[in-house]
């Protein structure tokens, strides 16, 4: 009985000396970084309204834009060539968009969907199907913050709900080098500091010019909350065209697009008493 538990004890170690001697699968190169789209096929001509679709792949999810909605969903890629994007089970939001740009997104998700291999060298991923024709070429997004310039899209208002811009308004921040972020509030103009660290930001309480907007209705309502929205975010992520700030809870504190023109003039303001 003794040299039959030594015979099974041995076994079992040469087995766990077996299991600890295999090589770990090495990584996937896609992990982590974000892609904007280039091309589906051999085109992908601009359309209005929508913003370039982008993908980045982590932690078993592939998450994005389609160029009108946000998606996520299940996927997977390994360091020999291999990937599987279930698009078609994607969770994603439900915003409206012009027709072109909804057939470009359906176009996008049926490219990721048909994908079984991909290339990639330091600058960008190419995706193939069964085949081995290319489905979608896509370019390493730049997610550097500093120097960039954007336009709010909605904000957290304090009150457990994001809400949209008001009409005839229009929120913007610059992230500068020196560390400084402004923009403007609506009605008036403001600066705060800013420090970044990964994907971690920090940002001042903002402080603003002292001027009066009467119009529109809740104008000054408004900058208050932006402010306050902007000084409690503690996460930022970039994608493509998008800017999201969060806070340390995870929830939405500010959403931005990048600024394609200057934004126009604030509001003719009247001095406070």
């Amino acid at each position: 009985m003794r040299h039959r538990i030594c015979l099974m004890t041995a076994a079992a170690a040469a087995c766990l000396t077996s299991a600890a001697s295999s090589p770990a699968s090495a990584p996937s190169p896609l992990e982590g970084v974000n892609f904007l789209l280039t091309a589906l096929g051999s085109d992908l001509a601009p359309l209005r309204g929508g913003t370039t679709p982008t993908l980045t792949l982590a932690n078993g999810k592939a998450r994005g834009t389609d160029g009108c909605n946000t998606y996520i969903t299940s996927a997977t890629a390994d360091a020999e060539g291999n990937i599987t994007i279930d698009a078609t089970r994607a969770i994603s939001t439900m915003r409206a968009c012009p027709e072109p740009v909804m057939q470009r997104a359906q176009a996008f998700k049926d490219a990721l969907s048909s994908a079984t291999r991909y290339s990639a060298d330091a600058d960008s991923l190419t995706l193939f199907d069964a085949a081995g024709t290319t489905v979608a070429t896509f370019s390493k997004a730049d997610t550097t913050l500093i120097g960039t310039a954007w336009e709010v899209t909605g904000y957290n208002n304090g009150k457990q709900a994001v809400v949209s811009v008001l009409s005839g308004t229009t929120l913007t921040a610059e992230f500068r080098p020196e560390g400084r972020v402004s923009g403007s509030a609506g009605c008036n103009r403001y600066t705060a500091s800013y420090e970044t660290d990964g994907s971690k930001i920090e940002i001042t309480t903002p402080a603003l010019t002292r001027r009066l907007c009467p119009q529109p209705e809740g104008i000054m309502q408004q900058e208050a909350q932006f402010a306050a929205a902007l000084a409690s975010a503690a996460t930022y992520r970039m994608d493509g065209d998008r800017l999201e700030l969060r806070t340390a809870e995870g929830h939405l504190a500010v959403s931005l697009r990048r600024a394609q023109n200057a934004p126009p003039a604030p509001p003719t303001p009247r001095p406070r008493d």
